[in-house]
C-alpha cells in the first residue's frame, strides 16, 4: 500500500505538535513506524489520505458501536448544529440524555455530565473522597482511568504498599494517597482493606479492563469487591468509559450482576464527540455542587451537540437492540483469530466479552497486568502491519481492545479472519 500523504502529513504534525499526536494512543510507540491519517469513515471502514480502505476494528477506541457516520447520529448533528453549539446554560437534551442513561444503567439514580472519560474519573474520586471523607483511592495495575495525576501511578514493593509517580509532572504528595493492587487478587485486595480499611474512599477499576488489552474479572473477584467495600463503607466504583453500552446495553454491571455505588461513562455516550458522564446513587451525587459541596464544573458539559450524537446513539441501542448480532460477530471473530493463531503455530490466547476483545500473543492465561506483559510485543507488531497491508485496521497495541460495530458484517469478519491467517503465516 502506498501511505506517501499520510508520510507527509505527519512530517507536518510532528512540526506543529509533540510527537505528531494529540494522543500518545495514536503514535504507533507499539507496532513502530508512523501513523496513518484518516480521511473518512463510512460504516465499517476507514479511508485514509491515500485513498486505502480499511475494515476498522478500533471505532475510535469505542464509540463507534453503530458504524461511522450513522444516519440516525448524523442527522441529529444536522438538525442541532443550526440552532447553537453552546450556550452555557440548560437545555432539555442534557436531562434527555441523563434520562436514558438512568433507565439503562439501574445502579445510576442521578447522572452528572462531563465532556471526558478523564473528567468523569476525576470527578468521581473526588465525590468519593468528599462523601466518605477520606483519602486514599484503591486502584489496579493495568487499569487506566484517563491522566488524572493521581492515577498516573506504579505499585510499591508489595500488594499493600502506597504508590509512586510514574509520569513526570505528577508529585509524589498527589500520588501517595493512591493504593496499587493487582486486578483479580482477592487476596491482596482483602489485605489491603485489612490494613487500610478506615482510610479508604473508594476502589476504581474497570469491570472489564480494556487498556492492557481485554482481561475479564473472576466472580470472586468483582463478589470480593462488592463485599469489602460494604463492609468498610467505601465507594465502589465501576470505570465503564469503555465498557458502557459496549458490552451490554446496561454496562458490564449488568453483565455480572454486580451494583457500584458510582459509574463513570463515555465514549458511546456521546456517539462520538467528546463527552463523559458519571453517575450513582442519590445520596452519594447529591453531594456535587449546587446539591452539595464538593464542587465540579464544565463550561462544555453537556453541549446540544454531544447531548444529540448521544441521544441518537442511545436511543438505536435501545430500540433495535444490536446486542445479539454483536455477539455473534464477536464470537465468530474470536474463534477464527484463535484458528489462525494455532496453524501459525503461535503461543495465544484470546479474551472477550462481547464485542470487545483481545488477540494476546501470550500462552499464559490472561488474568492481570503481570501475565498480560508476558506477550510477544514484537510478534503483535509484525502481525499489526500484515494486517495493514491487507486492509485490516486492528489497535496499534498489544495492549488495547478491538471493538467490532454493528456495521460489520458476518462476511467482513470472514474477511479478517483471512487477513490474520496471511499476516500470521507471513
Amino acid at each position: 500500500m502506498n501511505h506517501a500523504r499520510s508520510h507527509a502529513a505527519f512530517a507536518r504534525a510532528k512540526e506543529l505538535i509533540p510527537g505528531g499526536v494529540n494522543s500518545p494512543a495514536r503514535a504507533f510507540g507499539g507496532v513502530g513506524g508512523e501513523p496513518l491519517f484518516f480521511a473518512r469513515g463510512e460504516g465499517a471502514y476507514l479511508f485514509d489520505l491515500d485513498g486505502n480502505r480499511y475494515l476498522d476494528y478500533i471505532g475510535s477506541w469505542g464509540p463507534m458501536i453503530l458504524g461511522h457516520c450513522h444516519p440516525a447520529v448524523t442527522a441529529a448533528l444536522h438538525a442541532v448544529v443550526d440552532r447553537g453549539t453552546s450556550f452555557g446554560a440548560p437545555t432539555e437534551a442534557e436531562s434527555e440524555l441523563a434520562q436514558l442513561i438512568i433507565e439503562a444503567v439501574p445502579s445510576v439514580e442521578k447522572v452528572r455530565l462531563v465532556n471526558s472519560g478523564t473528567e468523569a474519573t476525576m470527578s468521581a474520586i473526588r465525590l468519593a473522597r468528599g462523601f466518605t471523607k477520606r483519602d486514599v483511592i484503591v486502584k489496579f495495575a493495568g487499569n487506566y482511568h484517563g491522566h488524572v495525576d493521581s492515577l498516573l501511578v506504579a505499585a510499591g514493593s508489595a500488594a499493600a504498599t502506597l504508590a509512586v509517580p510514574n509520569s513526570p509532572g505528577v508529585t509524589p504528595g498527589t500520588a501517595q494517597d493512591t493504593l496499587i493492587l493487582q486486578y483479580n487478587d482477592c487476596t491482596g485486595l482483602e489485605a489491603a482493606f485489612a490494613k487500610h480499611g478506615d482510610r479508604i474512599a473508594g476502589v476504581i477499576l474497570e469491570p472489564v479492563v480494556g487498556n492492557m488489552g481485554t482481561v475479564i474479572p473472576t466472580r470472586e473477584f468483582l463478589t470480593a469487591l462488592r463485599s469489602l467495600t460494604t463492609k468498610h463503607g467505601a465507594v465502589l466504583i465501576f470505570d465503564e468509559v469503555m465498557t458502557g453500552f459496549r458490552v451490554a446495553f446496561g454496562g458490564a454491571q449488568s453483565v455480572f450482576g454486580i451494583t457500584p455505588d458510582l459509574t463513570t461513562m463515555g465514549k458511546i455516550v456521546g456517539g462520538g464527540l467528546p463527552v463523559g458522564a458519571y453517575g450513582g446513587r442519590r445520596d452519594i451525587m447529591n453531594h456535587i455542587l449546587p446539591a452539595g459541596p464538593v464542587f465540579q464544573a464544565g463550561t462544555l458539559s453537556g453541549n446540544p451537540l454531544a447531548t444529540a450524537a448521544g441521544i441518537a446513539t442511545l436511543k438505536v441501542l435501545r430500540d433495535e437492540n444490536p446486542y445479539p448480532k454483536l455477539e455473534q460477530l464477536g464470537a465468530q471473530l474470536a474463534a477464527g483469530l484463535a484458528e489462525a493463531a494455532t496453524k501459525a503455530g503461535v503461543p495465544h490466547s484470546v479474551t472477550r466479552v462481547g464485542s470487545m476483545l483481545t488477540l494476546f500473543f501470550n500462552a499464559v492465561p490472561v488474568v492481570d497486568w503481570s501475565s498480560a506483559s508476558q506477550s510477544d510485543t514484537a510478534r503483535f507488531a509484525k502481525f499489526f502491519w500484515g494486517l495493514i497491508e491487507r486492509g485490516v485496521y486492528f489497535p496499534c497495541s498489544q495492549y488495547e481492545a478491538l471493538f467490532i460495530s454493528a456495521a460489520h458484517t458476518p462476511d467482513d469478519i470472514r474477511t479478517t479472519i483471512a487477513a490474520a491467517t496471511a499476516a500470521l503465516q507471513g
